[in-house]
């Protein structure tokens, strides 16, 4: 007796639970009937898909797009009667609208207790939200200008996933035409602005196709691989970049840093060669040669390209170390004492123009000079050198 009693109440329980929930539905529909409280209708038929048990229910989410559907039409309206309305709000809702309407058409799409497929709401759903879908991509243009980096990016991420969703494959829309190009890399913005990688990276490749946008996504990639030091990407990243756009200082100094690091130095010559030949005069690319010159004991031809550069610009303090570098290292190794002093003397102005122009460069000029001093007898100054290395 006892068990029969339990088992009516679960009955009842059901039926009053049943009830509760059907008298929900229809109050919501009375709302979208009647363009009235539809945020309410929206909230409550939220309540009940949370409940995992009313996923499958077509009348639920049938029920919330249309209240979705209805605020969106409303704000729209009041945009084009120019009436007050907050523009952020009205794509937000829109964002709202289609990912409703996406995993209504899910549920829509499911097999029957038969295996049966009948899909009874896609083609009208689809033909209606397409009119709209372009918003999106305006909606994340909006926030893009307002700095909200992330409501951007969902609109973009929204605009993008149409591209493969089932309630749009009638639509023949690919990710290769213009508009989706364009929003793919304005994703990857917001996701390197937002410091997210994944999110950066999850368009990346539809970026790089987006001509107008391909040299800064190049950018982008290599600031990413930097940061998760996958060298191999980086670095193709880098060439890949510096191939198409020689003349870019970003992959310039960071593919020759990346060679020099790996002390392949023939590799970095390859590419500031290669860099002069888009640009001869270019005052980075000369250094950077006078650099590799320097560290390949090629000591003349350093100096040559030192002078040439001091020559169009003398406060160049980099310019004037790397010639007085040079000089000391042919001091170095010459092969007399009088041929060694001649160097010394030829590394003293270039040094003493070095410490000028950077004068907190101790580290650099004041052991060079110390050098310099010493070999050419200069008593005062080598004493002046002495006191500054000891403090």
């Amino acid at each position: 007796m006892k068990r029969l009693l339990v088992i009516l109440s679960i009955i009842s329980l059901f039926h009053s639970f049943a009830f509760a929930q059907k008298k929900e539905i229809s109050q919501a529909q009375t709302y979208v009937k009647t363009g009235k409280n539809l945020d309410k209708a929206e909230a409550s038929m939220r309540k009940l898909l949370a409940d995992s048990a009313n996923h499958a229910n077509i009348k639920i989410w049938h029920t919330l797009t249309e209240a979705i559907r209805l605020q969106y039409e409303q704000a729209n309206e009041q945009l084009y009667l120019k009436q007050k309305f907050d523009t952020a709000s009205l794509f937000n809702i829109e964002l709202r609208m289609f990912q409703a309407y996406e995993s209504m058409d899910s549920v829509d799409a499911r097999p029957d207790h038969k295996g049966r497929v009948t899909i009874k709401y896609r083609k009208r759903n689809a033909e209606y939200l397409s009119v709209y879908r372009k918003n999106l991509y305006n909606g994340g243009v909006f926030f893009l200008s307002k700095q909200n980096y992330k409501s951007a990016f969902n609109l973009f991420d929204a605009f993008l996933d149409c591209v493969n969703q089932p309630l749009f494959s009638n639509n023949k829309l690919s990710m290769t035409s213009p508009s989706e190009l364009s929003a793919a890399y304005l994703a990857t913005y917001c996701g390197v602005k937002l410091g997210n990688s994944e999110l950066a990276l999850k368009y990346s490749s539809s970026a790089l196709d987006y001509k107008p946008g391909r040299e800064k996504t190049l950018q982008f990639l290599a600031n990413i691989y930097s940061e998760k030091k996958d060298t191999v990407l980086y670095r193709e990243s880098l060439k890949t970049g510096f191939d198409e756009y020689p003349q870019n200082e970003f992959f310039f100094t960071r593919l020759v840093d990346f060679y020099n690091g790996k002390n392949q130095i023939d590799s970095a010559n390859v590419v500031v060669d290669k860099a002069l030949m888009a640009d001869s005069l270019n005052t980075l690319f000369l250094y950077a040669k006078s650099n590799l010159l320097l560290n390949m004991g090629e000591y003349g031809k350093c100096v040559s390209i030192c002078d040439s550069l001091i020559a169009r610009n003398d406060t160049l303090a980099d310019a004037y170390y790397n010639a007085g570098v040079a000089y000391m290292n042919m001091a170095f190794k010459a092969e007399g004492k009088s041929q060694m002093k001649k160097y010394y003397k030829c590394s003293l102005p270039y040094m003493e123009r070095y410490r000028e122009l950077a004068p907190d460069q101790k580290d650099k000029w004041a052991a060079a000079l110390y050098n310099i001093y010493l070999n050419l007898n200069m008593g005062k100054k080598f004493e002046e050198i002495v006191g500054i290395l000891k403090n």
